[in-house]
């Protein structure tokens, strides 16, 4: 099973920026022919929402929302998934959690992941980031 563990959240003004990490193990990439790393947001009394999807040929996906000032990256040799968080705006108020689909055949599509959040198996516990106007 993967071990998904986040770290950057923080209190920040609003225009602020933040960056958060996410170190994944206990998977190998020889056994998976496919794969999405993602990041998740789960606000308060709110469902989960898709916030940026990466897949291992690096294409990427995100929330309309988020254009224009979030950017997810990954970083393989070090296991580990990015999100640069920058212009943060209250609506961005939430506890972010990373998320990986491996798959063992076929392709890992970043578009439809992020409409379908199912499609994760691995979880995060989160971390949070506050933003204040």
């Amino acid at each position: 099973e993967a071990a998904l563990v986040e770290s950057g959240g923080g209190s920040v003004q609003a225009g602020g920026s933040l960056k958060l990490s996410c170190v994944i193990s206990g998977y190998n990439w020889r056994e998976y022919s496919s794969y999405c790393l993602g990041w998740v947001r789960q606000a308060p009394d709110s469902e989960r929402a898709g916030v940026a999807i990466i897949a291992d040929d690096d294409t990427t996906s995100y929330a309309d929302s988020v254009k224009g000032r979030f950017s997810i990256s990954q970083d393989s040799a070090k296991n580990t998934l990015y999100l640069q968080m920058t212009n943060l705006k209250p609506e961005d108020n939430g506890m972010y959690l990373c998320a990986a689909r491996f798959r063992v055949e076929g392709p890992c599509y970043s578009d439809d992941v992020l409409e379908d959040l199912t499609l994760f198996h691995a979880w995060g516990q989160g971390t949070q980031v506050t933003v204040s106007s």
